[in-house]
């Protein structure tokens, strides 16, 4: 008796996600932009770490001084914009010089992109610099309104605090010499100690934060919680590098603010490599 032929063997029905094929990994699915934020691996850093990085942030400078010299113009810029109000209202000039913490990361994301071009064997670009921020622009809009929210409440803080030390408002006629004579010892205490504490959060939140999110294309709150992670994981290696921060910005001031034309991008270029060497890279790995 003929029998029929077998019939071929039909492909096996889908039973759930375990049949699905792998999906090839998109622009910016990164592992460290699926994962959470406490997962996301972090280098063990030395304490030599951050003179290297400056010593990478000079050589790029090297390599497109015409553009850090326009960022650095810009540094230069907001500090004459202060030396100016001072002279009419010292009091408010205290209260906005927390703005350069505010506008400083932003100003740095065209030196970031400067430094990822270099890195990758590509010349930089001013004008791309300039929009850069539109890559990700909604994280870049997040992480902005929080840093807005902590300079307003550093810049209030401050107020009270000049308020408070001289019970009101006094006018000192731009003499920075006279607001800072040793009779006004407590409000200078006073003043660096407040000053100190919204540094300090600011400069943890926000110290890998912009060029992570430049680079990995993260939400804000990735980002600030690596940056948090980094600081408090690290503290040592991490306050040296603000200290070294922080010496040099001051110093860039002493010359009528003429040092940041260079302290300015050479610190933007260094913080791309304290990133780099902070956050190491991921290879994009398939979703499962």
């Amino acid at each position: 008796m003929d029998t029929l032929p077998a019939a071929p063997d039909a492909p096996p029905a889908s039973t759930g996600p375990c049949n699905e094929a792998p999906s090839s990994p998109r622009d910016g699915d990164t592992p460290s932009a699926r994962r959470s934020a406490l997962d996301i691996p972090l280098a063990r850093l030395r304490v030599s770490d951050p003179l290297r990085w400056l010593a990478a942030g000079w050589r790029d400078f090297l390599r497109c001084p015409g553009l850090g010299l326009f960022y650095g113009g810009c540094f230069a810029a907001m500090g004459w914009a202060l030396l100016a109000v001072f002279r009419h209202a010292p009091a408010w000039t205290l209260a906005l010089s927390a703005g350069f913490l505010l506008m400083g990361p932003f100003l740095c994301l065209g030196l970031y992109e400067a430094s990822r071009r270099l890195e990758e064997g590509r010349e930089p670009d001013l004008g791309d610099s300039l929009f850069v921020w539109q890559q990700s622009l909604g994280a870049m809009a997040i992480f902005g309104g929080v840093l807005l929210i902590l300079e307003m409440l550093w810049g209030r803080a401050s107020l009270v605090v000049f308020a408070v030390s001289f019970d009101g408002m006094p006018d000192f006629r731009g003499s920075l010499a006279q607001l800072l004579a040793f009779d006004n010892l407590p409000f200078i205490v006073a003043y660096v100690a407040v000053g100190g504490v919204f540094a300090g959060l600011i400069y943890a939140v926000s110290v890998v934060s912009l060029p992570m999110i430049l680079d990995r294309q993260v939400d804000a709150i990735t980002a600030g919680l690596t940056s948090l992670r980094l600081v408090l994981g690290q503290p040592a290696v991490m306050l040296w590098w603000g200290a070294c921060i922080t010496v040099l910005v001051v110093l860039a001031l002493l010359p009528w603010f003429l040092g940041l034309l260079v302290v300015g991008p050479v610190l933007g270029h260094a913080s791309w490599h304290a990133y780099r060497a902070a956050v190491p890279r991921e290879a994009a790995a398939p979703s499962t």
